[in-house]
């Protein structure tokens, strides 16, 4: 019993420790209201809901409204084995999983009460496509490369 709550506590830090690397340290001083809580419980269902149902995304590892980091909530998804490569189709269902956060704000609040929650949300939908296009060959442009490594060539 004893070595049961040991491995308990073991395994608790570790997921602490884990979803601290992963997601952020938790802003425990930030206080949320109830409709802030609720937008960002709406929110990142959006991500979780699209994630899980698109083809080849990574499974959903957690889901919470506790602020980390620089975001108001946190959806991760984790892969279930190492990835080297990314195919067209899971780089797709990827970006179609960062549009689900906005995409369930608008249908429970409408297109009006859209919110800039997702800030670093927006850096993803700009540099996942562009990336797509420009260094590694994913749209109808065919197999090309535009600018150098790191610059933007628009």
């Amino acid at each position: 019993m004893l070595l049961d709550m040991l491995i308990k506590g073991r395994t608790k830090s570790f997921d602490l420790a884990k979803d601290k690397i992963m997601m952020g340290p938790e802003r425990k001083s930030m206080m949320l209201t109830d409709d802030q809580k609720k937008l960002t419980a709406y929110h990142e269902s959006g991500h979780a809901i699209v994630g899980r149902l698109m083809p080849e995304h990574d499974p959903v590892y957690k889901v919470t409204i506790i602020p980390r980091g620089r975001a108001l909530g946190v959806t991760m998804f984790l892969p279930e084995e190492d990835k080297y490569m990314q195919s067209k189709q899971y780089l797709l269902s990827r970006i179609a999983t960062l549009f689900g956060g906005r995409i369930a704000e608008e249908i429970i609040y409408g297109k009006q009460q859209i919110t800039t929650g997702a800030s670093m949300i927006s850096k993803w939908l700009l540099e996942l496509p562009l990336n797509m296009v420009t260094k590694w060959g994913l749209s109808s442009l065919g197999p090309l490369k535009y600018g150098e490594d790191d610059t933007n060539p628009f």
